[in-house]
């Protein structure tokens, strides 16, 4: 299933990925996230993630930005943390924090005892723990459509993931 699939009413919640892929903007899939983002917008399709996710999000179009502005290629992460000052310098990544609700998407809090009910998550399934609580929260609101780019999530029974294409 792709986004596109999802129905007018249909709730969904979306991963680090698709967020990514939008403010990046992503050359494969950003499109394909774009057009999601507005659904969302237009209140076509009902959007959630987590303070996790927007986490992880932001660590990602943090990397990307520090990439791009300082010509970096590998190793971004680790030149980061020697360099505090290189991370003052970006602001798109925060800038993208902001908008998330601004774009219509609710933000879900992370209740302490669903980090332990990801923790037997991933030991039943196999999954990495920041899958594992996607998969936590989304139980614990009742939500089964995802939007992501990780396959993983497919070892999930009950759960449908779209992908971007």
């Amino acid at each position: 299933m792709i986004f596109a699939d999802l129905a007018v009413g249909e709730t969904v919640f979306l991963d680090a990925n698709p967020l990514v892929y939008h403010f990046a903007p992503d050359p494969l899939f950003g499109a394909a996230c774009n057009q999601l983002i507005t659904r969302i917008e237009k209140k076509e399709v009902l959007g959630f993630t987590s303070t996790h996710v927007l986490s992880e999000m932001a660590h990602h179009l943090m990397t990307l930005e520090a990439a791009n502005a300082f010509g970096w290629s590998s190793k971004v992460v680790n030149r980061l943390r020697r360099d505090p000052n290189a991370v003052m310098q970006l602001d798109r990544f925060h800038q993208a924090i902001a908008k998330v609700p601004q774009l219509g998407i609710n933000v879900l809090m992370i209740p302490p005892s669903l980090v332990e009910t990801a923790a037997q998550i991933s030991k039943q399934s196999g999954l990495l723990s920041n899958v594992a609580l996607i998969v936590a929260m989304m139980q614990h609101h009742g939500l089964s459509n995802l939007a992501s780019h990780d396959a993983d999530f497919d070892r999930v029974p009950g759960l449908t993931r779209y992908a971007p294409v």
